[in-house]
C-alpha cells in the first residue's frame, strides 16, 4: 500500500481501478528555414489555427450539460490571440526555425514565468498555454487524436500528470470514478470541471502518475487529499464506509438547495459563492448559492497583461452578471502584487511582498489601470445586480481616494453618455487589523463589509500561512481574531450595514456556529461547501449560538474554543 498527498481539488471519494492516461509529448522536429519560407510558415500556423479552433468549436457543440462553453471560447480567444501570432512570427524571423519548433519555444518561455510566480492561480493558467500549444503542434504535425479518455468502456480512476481542459471535457465523463493530477491546483480549469462533473479529484500529488500501473487498486479522497494505492483490506474497508457516509450526507444536505438559510428561530443569513473565472457560473447556481459574493477579478490579467481593455473586461463582467440572472455579483477590484504577479510587469523583488505594493495600493499607484477597471465595472452594471468592493484597505484616507476614484469613473462615463447604474453598492473588504480597528469610520463611509479573513488571519497572527515550519499558528479559532471579527460585525450594524464574509472561514461549518452567534449577515465561499453550512445554519437558534459565543470568546487558547466547537458540533451535524 502506498500513500500520496496532494490538493483536494473536488471532494467525495473514488475507489476503483487504475486508468493511466499518458498525454505523451509531441515529437517537436527543429528545422532551419530559408527567409523566403518565413511567409509559408506562417500561413500554416494561421491554417493550423483555424482547424484548431474549428475543433474546439465541434468540441464544445457535444460538450453536454456541466460544462459552460465560456472556458472553451477563452481557449478559442486564447488560440486566436494576436500577440502570441506576433511573438510566433518575431521568434520565425530571428530563429529561421520552423513553426512548430518555434511554438514549443514560446509556449515553454510563457510557462516558464508563469511557474515562477507564487500565486497559485496564475500559476494553474500553465494547462491553458498547453492545451491550445498541444492543439495547434497537433494540426502542424498531422496528428490525430488525443488520448484514451473519450474511448473509456469501464469505471476507472483515471491518473495522470497532467490533465489539459480540453481533453477532460472530451472524456466519458460517466465512466470516471475519481481523478488524480500530478501537476494542478484547485483554480486550474480541469479541477473546475471536476467539480462541475461531480468527480472526485486530487491535485498536486507531485508523482502518483510515475508509481502506478494500469488495473491496480485505487482510492482518491478529495475530502482530505489523499491519494492510496493497492489499499490493505481493513482501508479498504475503511474507506467504502467513509463513502457511503459522505453520499448519504451530500444527499441530504442537497435537499436543502432551495431552502433559505434560515434558523430554527427564524434568522435569515445569505449563502453566496466565491468564484475565480466565469465558468464557475453554474457550479454556483446548482449549489443554491443567493448570489457571488467575491468574484477576483485578476483572471483577466494574466491573459490580457495588466493593461487588459476596458471593452474586454466590461464583456467579462456582464457575462457573469447574465449568467447570474438578477442575483448579486460582488465584484473585488484587482488584487494584484505581493504574491499575484503578472508575467512581464513586476519587475524586482520585495522583502516582504505581501506587506508591499499589492491590492489596493497597485490600483492606486497606478491609477489609469485602475479607473479602466472601474468604467469597465460601470458599464456591465446594467446587465445585472453588481456590487463592487476593494481590497486590502486599511484606513480611512486609502478608502477615501478609492471612493473619488469610483465617482471620476463615473463622470467620465456620463461625460460620454454611457449607461451604467447610478446607485451600484461600494464597499470594502476588511482584511487589516487597522481597518478591522476603524471598521467604526469606514462602516460611514461604503454600503457593505466584507470580512477576507485568510489575510485578517494572517495579518493579525504575523503568520505566512504557506511557511511550512510556521503554519501551524494560523488559528481561526484564536480569541483574537474572533473579537476582531465581532467588533467589525457589531461596528457594522451600528452603521446600518450589513457584513458578510468571503474568506475560508465561512466556508467551516464548525465556524458557522460562531458567525451566526455573531450575526454575521452573509457567508460566501467555494459554491461546494454551500450544502454543507446551509445545514448548520439551519440546525440551531440564533438564541443558543449567541450563548456559545459568549462561552467562548472569553477563553484565552484557540485550542480551548475549538475544542468547545468541534464537541457542540458532534452528534448534532457533520462537519465534513
Amino acid at each position: 500500500m502506498k500513500e500520496f498527498r496532494g490538493i483536494p481539488a473536488s471532494p467525495g471519494i473514488a475507489i476503483g481501478p487504475v486508468h493511466l492516461h499518458n498525454d505523451d509529448d509531441l515529437e517537436i522536429p527543429e528545422i532551419t528555414i530559408e527567409a523566403s519560407a518565413v511567409g509559408g510558415e506562417m500561413e500554416r500556423y494561421r491554417a493550423a489555427v483555424s482547424r484548431a479552433v474549428a475543433e474546439l468549436e465541434r468540441l464544445r457543440l457535444r460538450s453536454g450539460i456541466g460544462v459552460d462553453p465560456t472556458l472553451l471560447d477563452s481557449h478559442i480567444l486564447m488560440l486566436q490571440d494576436p500577440e502570441m501570432e506576433s511573438s510566433v512570427q518575431k521568434k520565425v524571423l530571428k530563429t529561421h526555425k520552423n513553426v512548430e519548433w518555434v511554438l514549443e519555444s514560446v509556449a515553454e518561455d510563457l510557462m516558464i514565468k508563469l511557474s515562477m510566480l507564487t500565486d497559485a492561480y496564475f500559476k494553474d493558467r500553465m494547462l491553458d498555454i498547453r492545451d491550445i500549444s498541444r492543439r495547434i503542434l497537433a494540426q502542424l504535425l498531422g496528428t490525430s487524436g488525443r488520448g484514451s479518455l473519450d474511448q473509456l468502456s469501464s469505471a476507472v480512476n483515471v491518473v495522470t500528470t497532467s490533465l489539459l481542459p480540453s481533453d477532460a471535457i472530451g472524456m466519458r465523463r460517466q465512466f470516471v470514478l475519481g481523478l488524480a493530477m500530478d501537476q494542478g491546483g484547485t483554480t486550474n480549469h480541469t479541477a473546475i470541471l471536476a467539480r462541475s462533473f461531480g468527480i472526485p479529484a486530487v491535485l498536486g500529488t507531485g508523482r502518483v502518475s510515475r508509481e502506478v500501473r494500469n488495473g491496480e487498486m485505487m482510492i482518491i479522497d478529495g475530502n482530505d487529499g489523499v491519494v492510496i494505492l493497492n489499499p490493505v483490506p481493513e482501508v479498504l474497508a475503511q474507506y467504502q464506509n467513509r463513502k457511503k457516509v459522505y453520499e448519504a450526507a451530500r444527499q441530504d444536505a442537497q435537499k436543502s438547495t432551495d431552502e433559505p438559510a434560515e434558523t430554527l428561530d427564524g434568522k435569515v443569513h445569505h449563502l453566496l459563492a466565491n468564484i475565480e473565472i466565469p465558468e464557475e457560473v453554474d457550479i454556483v447556481l446548482a449549489n443554491g448559492a443567493e448570489g457571488i459574493g467575491l468574484y477576483r477579478s485578476e483572471f483577466l490579467f494574466i491573459q490580457h497583461g495588466v493593461e487588459v481593455s476596458e471593452d474586454v473586461q466590461a464583456q467579462a463582467y456582464g457575462r457573469v452578471l447574465r449568467g447570474m440572472a438578477g442575483r448579486p455579483v460582488t465584484i473585488r477590484t484587482i488584487d494584484l502584487g505581493g504574491d499575484k504577479l503578472v508575467p512581464g510587469f513586476f519587475s524586482g523583488q520585495e522583502e516582504n511582498p505581501l506587506l508591499g505594493w499589492r491590492a489596493i495600493r497597485f490600483s492606486l499607484s497606478l491609477r489609469e489601470v485602475f479607473l479602466t477597471q472601474l468604467r469597465a465595472l460601470l458599464r456591465a452594471s446594467v446587465e445585472g445586480k453588481l456590487k463592487v468592493m476593494f481590497p486590502m484597505i486599511s484606513g480611512v484616507e486609502e478608502l477615501e481616494e478609492a471612493l473619488l476614484c469610483f465617482e471620476q469613473a463615473k463622470a467620465e462615463l456620463r461625460e460620454k453618455a454611457i449607461a451604467f447604474d447610478e446607485e451600484v453598492p461600494v464597499g470594502t473588504m476588511i482584511e487589516v487589523p487597522s481597518a478591522a480597528l476603524v471598521s467604526d469610520h469606514l462602516a460611514k463611509m461604503v454600503k457593505f463589509f466584507s470580512l477576507g479573513t485568510n489575510d485578517l488571519i494572517q495579518y493579525t497572527m504575523a503568520v505566512d500561512r504557506g511557511n511550512e515550519r510556521i503554519s501551524h499558528l494560523y488559528q481561526p479559532f484564536h480569541p483574537g481574531v474572533l473579537r476582531l471579527i465581532r467588533m467589525v460585525i457589531e461596528n457594522a450594524h451600528e452603521a446600518g450595514i450589513p457584513v458578510g464574509m468571503c474568506g475560508e472561514m465561512a466556508g467551516d461549518p464548525r465556524m458557522a456556529l460562531l458567525l451566526v452567534g455573531m450575526g454575521l449577515d452573509e457567508f460566501s465561499m467555494n459554491a461546494l461547501g454551500l450544502p454543507a453550512v446551509k445545514r448548520v445554519i439551519r440546525s440551531v437558534s440564533s438564541t443558543e449560538v449567541r450563548q456559545l459565543v459568549d462561552q467562548v470568546l472569553p477563553m484565552a487558547r484557540s485550542s480551548e474554543i475549538e475544542e468547545v466547537i468541534t464537541a457542540y458540533s458532534k452528534g448534532r451535524f457533520s462537519t465534513k
